[in-house]
């Protein structure tokens, strides 16, 4: 600092201080020399090089203002002094001041313009100061006047102003204060106007007016009874809060909205109503259900009133039961309507007032968080209320024992709760868990007692069915049914029930069949009724065949869908329940017309000289197939019928199961085996063995197993996906199999239809070791294809009554076909000697059979022909090529498969050979065994 100012000294430069003494910075300041500034410019002035020079400069020069440079200098010399070195070091310092003198020139000249203009501020500043100390010495020059100017009498007239306004004033506030005592009247008025944001607006403007004038003794009193008259108010408000919470009204919340807003009690309100909507639906719920229970009471002394509403629930009767739930769930219904329209309400008046004064920042802030708050409140309630009244209705519903029901008051009640769950899901986005839980409760509850009343009705059913065919549409489908409604089920009928489509001469009183003539004496209108729907169904040739049982279990299954639709927690019990109605449809159908119980005259077979076959055996139709390793009920069909059996069916009730104890508890799932009406005769040749009633049996069968199939993609949906392999499983196992029953039952009418027996006598009695080529057949194949002529018409005449379709022809045919031509097998198995010749009539026999028989039937190709051939040409076999059949064809009987052996190689083998082949013969059968 020294030597900047040293640097100005020698320029001719002031400091601001010392230019501060003269007023005309234009005389006093110094501009240098061009001498000067010309020495400044011929100095380096490359700014690095410069740069350089000032950097070399040590650092102590720059430390204080009271640093000795010379001292310092003179330190650093050396003891011994080299004039050269000394100069050299003084021309560096030199170089140092004149890189430092030029640096600092720069710097002044740089700032020289602003220092000039802030001393023209100084100066006219300065000239300012004098001009201010004249004004101020001539203001007081003036007021010195003014005051000896001023008289005694202008003060006392200041007074007297003075009093006036102070007594303009008081009379003001007496008339203030006259007014406050008279405004209790008002507030009266305007709170049986419900004008309760005027009303606490006024008693609050009367407060604050109060407070101005507390000083005034009368004032305290006022206070006082104003604050009695705010908390009045206050409590009149809440009693209008309480009003919004039965019948909302949008201007009457308005008004109490706004009257707590001027209270600051925005949050406390919301806090309120809450409060009053709980009390809302526990006063409304034990209202409705007390009227209907003191309706239903009578004069009853029972002191109702003073029950909790739990126990109160409970002297509900059955027969207001419904009406009772209809009401409870309006009367909830419309409490959670006042609370949705008060959310709807709060969230127009957000938008609304979505834009605030900018001006307030603190009551910005203040209504921001009572907004928040209610916002927050009341989402959080609509969880709160929704809870509340399920556990109110969960108290209702099991206050009641449903289990005796009317099933359609029962589906009123599952379709009401329904209704009320969906409101609960679009109130507050619930699943109803708890309700979902009490009606699952009672339904289970209601649905296994009725079930089990619907299996009894089911077997009723069963055993008085007479499986006679009924008449419906050609497009029948379950589909078509009216669940809802009973009467609807009958259009059904309908087309059978008017005569537009009966032919005219059906509609004559009766026509005779055979000359087409009308009986002289008419027969009773409901004859003639049956006999035309009778007529009528016949020409439907595609019409399904059921019987009304069938119709029966589509109802039901219909019903219990119903059910599962509207109570989906307990869809598997409910799909289960389904599924046992076909199991026992199933299993009534086979042990009716599926079980050969009647005896089938069965002849012993002799045994074989030298080796038996086997032990003497029966030779029916039943040993026919048994014997054939064929089996008529598949190992599947035969697991069903004995789940059904073991899960299903009380054993015990039909004394079938004497020695085995099933507990109560099982025994009350489970229903009797039906018994078959007495009415069914099937044991009457003339009618094919009750064949009519077996197509009918088993062909509704099958259309109930369509029926079930058309519901598998609904089930499905409603299924649990944890239960999903349960309704997989009884497709595939039970519905799948309902076909697969036609095998066994008409198996017994085939078995029946054709005398093999008497085709079996015959075959003994011919001759086969004959030694001519004959050209004629025998006389037992013309018997056989005179049975099977009248089988065919008898399957006729069964046609004109029943609709016998294609599948079930095939599979009569197929059974006739095959039992005949294993009787074949085994009539030429029971041969003692035959020769090539009686070889090749067999071979005739045989086919002339086929022959006459494919005129008979379409049935393509003929079963079981190639086992008759087989065997037939088996006789030709030589010694090693037997054995290699034997092995090859256990389709055969050992009894037949030994009469190859005896028979046909018995004279060219010897007996060591022949026992080989037997042993093979045993050894094939041993696992049989």
């Amino acid at each position: 600092m020294q030597k900047i100012k040293s640097l100005m000294a020698r320029q001719g430069l002031k400091s601001p201080q010392e230019n501060m003494a003269d007023l005309s910075p234009v005389e006093n300041l110094r501009i240098p020399s061009k001498e000067e500034l010309r020495e400044l410019r011929e100095q380096p002035i490359d700014p690095q090089a410069e740069q350089e020079i000032i950097d070399s400069i040590e650092e102590v020069y720059f430390s204080n203002d009271s640093f000795d440079m010379v001292q310092h200098e003179l330190e650093k010399l050396p003891p011994e002094l080299n004039l050269q070195e000394l100069e050299e070091y003084r021309d560096k310092l030199k170089r140092q001041q004149a890189a430092v003198s030029k640096k600092v020139a720069d710097l002044i000249l740089e700032k020289q313009p602003a220092y000039v203009k802030e001393l023209e501020r100084v100066t006219a500043l300065q000239a300012n100061l004098k001009l201010a100390a004249v004004i101020c010495t001539n203001a007081r020059r003036q007021l010195s006047v003014s005051k000896e100017g001023f008289t005694e009498a202008s003060l006392g007239l200041l007074a007297n102003q003075k009093r006036r306004q102070l007594l303009t004033g008081l009379l003001k506030s007496l008339r203030t204060i006259k007014t406050l005592q008279r405004t209790d009247v008002r507030l009266s008025e305007m709170l049986e106007e419900e004008d309760y944001p005027g009303a606490i607006q006024l008693c609050l403007e009367c407060q604050k007016a109060a407070s101005t004038f507390k000083h005034y003794s009368c004032i305290s009193e006022l206070n006082s009874k104003l604050q009695d008259t705010l908390e009045q108010i206050e409590e009149q408000l809440d009693v209008a809060l309480s009003k919004t919470c039965k019948h909302f009204d949008v201007s009457h919340y308005t008004k109490v909205q706004l009257a707590y807003t001027l209270l600051g009690k925005t949050q406390t309100a919301m806090d309120q109503l809450h409060m009053h909507f709980t009390q809302a639906i526990h006063n409304t719920v034990f209202q409705v259900v007390l009227g209907y229970v003191e309706l239903c009471a009578g004069n009853a002394d029972t002191k109702f009133q003073k029950m909790q509403y739990k126990d109160l629930c409970t002297h509900i009767t059955l027969d207001s039961y419904i009406p009772c739930l209809t009401d409870l769930c309006k009367a909830l219904w419309e409490v959670m309507l006042s609370y949705y329209r008060t959310m709807q309400w709060h969230e127009e008046h957000d938008k609304q007032e979505n834009t605030p004064a900018p001006d307030d920042a603190a009551a910005e802030s203040d209504e921001l968080v009572d907004r928040s708050y209610v916002k927050k409140k009341l989402e959080h309630g609509l969880t709160r209320i929704w809870q509340d009244v399920q556990l109110k209705v969960k108290a209702y519903i099991l206050g009641t024992d449903m289990s005796n029901f009317q099933y359609d008051d029962f589906i009123v009640v599952l379709d009401v709760i329904s209704r009320l769950m969906q409101v609960g899901e679009e109130f507050c986005g619930s699943k109803s868990e708890v309700l979902q839980e009490s009606i699952k409760r009672q339904s289970i509850n209601y649905f296994k007692n009725y079930h089990r009343a619907r299996l009894e009705e089911l077997r009723m059913f069963l055993e008085n069915e007479t499986w006679e065919l009924c008449p419906v549409k050609s497009n029948f489908n379950i589909s078509q049914l009216h669940y809802e409604s009973d009467e609807l089920e009958k259009s059904v009928y309908q087309d059978y029930d008017s005569d537009s489509d009966v032919p005219e001469e059906l509609k004559q009183d009766y026509v005779d069949e055979q000359t087409g003539d009308a009986p002289l004496k008419s027969v009773s209108r409901e004859t003639i009724r049956s006999k035309k729907k009778s007529d009528y169904n016949l020409n439907k040739s595609n019409a399904p065949i059921l019987t009304n049982t069938t119709l029966n279990v589509i109802r039901l299954v219909g019903k219990y869908m119903q059910m599962m639709n509207i109570l989906k927690p307990i869809a598997f019990d409910v799909i289960h329940c389904v599924s046992q109605l076909f199991d026992y449809y199933l299993y009534a159908v086979y042990t009716f017309f599926g079980r050969n119980d009647m005896p089938v005259p069965s002849p012993s077979l002799p045994t074989h000289g030298g080796r038996e076959a086997g032990a003497a055996r029966v030779v029916g139709p039943a040993c026919l197939y048994e014997s054939s390793g064929l089996g008529l009920i598949s190992s599947r069909l035969r697991t069903t019928l004995n789940r059904i059996q073991e899960s299903l069916i009380d054993m015990e009730a039909a004394g079938e199961n004497a020695g085995v104890h099933i507990p109560a508890e099982d025994r009350k799932e489970k229903v009797p085996s039906p018994h078959l009406s007495q009415m069914v005769v099937l044991t009457n040749s003339g009618t094919l063995y009750g064949l009519a009633q077996r197509v009918v049996a088993t062909e509704s069968l099958v259309f109930l197993a369509e029926q079930f199939e058309s519901l598998q993609s609904h089930l499905d949906t409603m299924m649990p996906a944890a239960k999903k392999p349960f309704l997989q499983q009884f497709y595939s196992q039970t519905v799948s199999t309902a076909s697969e029953l036609r095998k066994p039952i008409y198996w017994i009418v085939a078995a029946k239809a054709i005398d093999y027996e008497q085709m079996l006598a015959m075959m003994a009695g011919v001759k086969w070791d004959i030694r001519e080529i004959m050209s004629q057949h025998n006389v037992y194949v013309d018997v056989l294809l005179k049975e099977f002529e009248q089988f065919n018409k008898r399957l006729g005449d069964v046609s004109r009554h029943v609709r016998i379709p294609l599948p079930v022809s095939n599979v009569l045919w197929e059974h006739c076909i095959r039992l005949a031509n294993r009787t074949l097998v085994e009539g030429y198995a029971n041969v003692k000697k035959c020769s090539n010749e009686g070889r090749a009539l067999m071979q005739l026999d045989f086919q002339q059979f086929l022959m006459k028989l494919e005129k008979l039937t379409d049935l393509r190709p003929i079963p079981d022909k190639e086992f008759v051939e087989t065997y037939i040409k088996a006789y030709y076999l030589t010694e090693n090529d037997m054995e290699q059949f034997i092995k090859n064809h256990r389709e055969y009987s050992m009894k037949q498969l030994a009469n190859l052996v005896n028979v046909c190689l018995g004279s060219h083998i010897n007996k060591k050979a022949r026992q080989k082949l037997l042993a093979a013969i045993d050894d094939i059968d041993r696992p049989k065994r």
